[in-house]
This record gives C-alpha cells, sequence and structure tokens, in this order.
C-alpha cells in the first residue's frame, strides 16, 4: 500500500508532466505557469509532506478552515496562500490578515474590506477580480460580469491593495476553451491600464491544458495531486 506522501508525489509528478506537455504543444516557457495545489478539505499535514515536495503555492476556500491551518506554522516562510473560493463581505476582513492572494473579489464591498483589513495588520496583500464566464449567471459560483471586470480591478488600484489580474471558473458543461480564450481577452483589456496585473488565474484538473493555450499563469489543482476528497474534519 502505498504511503499518503508516495501518493501526492505520484499526483504531482503527473501533474507536472502535463503542464510541460502543454507548455511545449502550445509554445509557452514552463516557468510561465504556476501551480495552486488546492488543498481545501484535506488536512494540514498533506500541506506539510506537499511543502516537503517543493510546493510553494496552496490553495484554500474555507476561511476557518484556512486559518487553522496557517496558525500551526511550521511551514516553509516562501509558501503562499491563495484564497480561491466565493468570497464573503463579511469573511474578507480574517481572509486578509493570512491570504498572500485572494483570487475572488467581485464587488467593491469585498475590495474595502480587504483593504482595511490588509492595511490594518501591514500585510502586502494581491487581489485578483473573478469573472463570471457563465452565460446565465449561475447561484453560489460568483464572479463580476465580464464588463464589471476592469472597473474592478481600478477599484483594487486604488484601495492600496495590489492588482493581480483575473480569475475565472470555465461554465460547467461548456467548451472551457472558449471560456479561457474569453477571459484572455479580458486579461488582455485589464493589462492595457495596469501593466503588472499579469496573473491570469484559470484551468483545474479536468481542463488546465485548455487553460494553458489561452494564457493562463496560475493553475489550480486538487483532485488530480490529492485524489478525491474526503472530510478531515
Amino acid at each position: 500500500m502505498s504511503s499518503r506522501r508516495e501518493v501526492l508525489a505520484e499526483g504531482l509528478a503527473e501533474v507536472n508532466r502535463r503542464i510541460g506537455a502543454a507548455c511545449d504543444a502550445f509554445g509557452r516557457p514552463r516557468d510561465d505557469v504556476d501551480l495552486i495545489v488546492v488543498t481545501k478539505t484535506f488536512p494540514r499535514s498533506d500541506i506539510d509532506l506537499l511543502a516537503e515536495l517543493g510546493v510553494r503555492d496552496v490553495g484554500e476556500s474555507r476561511e476557518q478552515e484556512a486559518r487553522v491551518k496557517v496558525e500551526q506554522g511550521g511551514l516553509p516562510p516562501d509558501l503562499r496562500w491563495h484564497f480561491i473560493g466565493q468570497l464573503q463581505s463579511k469573511k474578507a476582513a480574517a481572509v486578509a490578515r493570512w491570504a498572500d492572494v485572494v483570487h475572488s473579489v467581485d464587488r467593491a464591498k469585498v475590495i474595502a474590506r480587504l483593504a482595511r483589513s490588509a492595511a490594518e495588520s501591514g500585510r502586502d496583500l494581491t487581489a485578483l477580480v473573478q469573472v463570471d464566464l457563465d452565460p446565465t449567471p449561475q447561484p453560489g459560483r460568483g464572479g463580476a460580469r465580464p464588463d464589471e471586470v476592469r472597473a474592478l480591478v481600478d477599484e483594487i488600484a486604488a484601495s492600496g491593495l495590489r492588482p493581480g489580474g483575473v480569475m475565472a471558473v470555465a461554465p460547467l458543461g461548456a467548451d472551457p476553451r472558449e471560456a479561457f480564450e474569453h477571459l484572455a481577452g479580458i486579461a488582455e483589456e485589464v493589462r492595457r491600464d495596469h501593466p503588472t496585473a499579469r496573473m491570469i488565474s484559470a484551468g483545474m484538473s479536468a481542463d488546465l491544458e485548455a487553460a494553458i493555450e489561452f494564457g493562463a499563469t496560475h493553475l489550480r489543482v486538487g483532485t488530480a495531486i490529492l485524489k478525491e476528497r474526503e472530510s478531515h474534519g
């Protein structure tokens, strides 16, 4: 029976192989694409093992669960915590106290609360605007409509947060290539006003190749590395 470390190492190696193959296929340098390992619902012990295997970006989507993991300490100082879940305004201040990057900004109220808490905590926080690419808005998915994105990025910059770029999830049941091509166009518009906001957070276990084809700089991958999620309390 494989140890947990072996399972994670094998999953990580296979995902990195897929990323490398996609970068080769689409003419992109491998260094252009960062892998965020999504550790939500998994125990802190998995993050410890992933850090030993060289992972330096982890993604969480539940504020309280993530905070407990962060507060245990003992991880490499260069490990980056990414908040990737739908962000409730009442949780924004708490998220700003531990996250390094927030991927799911979709309204002004959240920006204000993140900025205030980051300033009070003396933290340099990067914020991305989540773009809703569904043809019709889906409850619980979050995201700003495409025509709202540039104004939100402007507001992030004015707030004192660092504008990172854009994030999206491909619509359920749709061709992810079409969604990610649309996202790439929005990202290009954002960079005209904010040249350093170069992050495109897109692509998960099932569609990372399509995301790389259309310029993703950050992939959010959980299942392909950690396998099926279970509740760990």
